[in-house]
């Protein structure tokens, strides 16, 4: 079974096999990706800027999921973290805790927004999805304020 893998089906009695194809992938480096996203896009205020970031780091037609909304594209993208940059003070920036993971194109990065040197007023964790090496979903997740 040279390039080709065959299974016996559990679902069949009769013990026919199915084929599984190989699946090819380019190799994403999910902690430089994750971490360029929240970099380039998020902590940049220059529009056109982000906009070269959004072409280079998430496919076409990718989506940013937001508890509160959703913007799909990248000039749609750009607006809603306009939108999220005005809702901050000029000095909060988003940092990373530590390092992304992620595998079979989904990967995760937990953050931090605040000044850079003060606490931190906001976290969270962005998951997405990756296909052909760049974001094609991202998915915000803010953590419950402490009680």
């Amino acid at each position: 079974m040279s390039n080709q893998q065959r299974l016996k089906s559990s679902a069949d009695p009769v013990g026919t096999t199915t084929e599984i194809r190989p699946v090819l992938s380019i190799p994403v480096d999910f902690d430089g990706l994750m971490q360029a996203h929240l970099g380039r896009v998020f902590n940049e205020r220059d529009a056109p800027r982000r906009l070269d970031a959004l072409r280079e780091l998430y496919a076409e037609d990718a989506t940013l999921f937001e508890p509160h909304q959703a913007a799909a594209g990248y000039d749609a993208i750009s607006a809603a973290v306009d939108e999220l940059q005005a809702s901050l003070p000029p000095s909060f920036v988003f940092t990373a805790a530590g390092t992304a993971v992620g595998h079979h194109g989904v990967a995760r990065l937990q953050w931090s927004a605040g000044p850079p040197t003060g606490p931190s007023a906001a976290t969270g964790t962005d998951v997405a999805h990756i296909e052909n090496g760049r974001i094609k979903a991202l998915y915000v997740f803010l953590d419950p304020a402490p009680r």
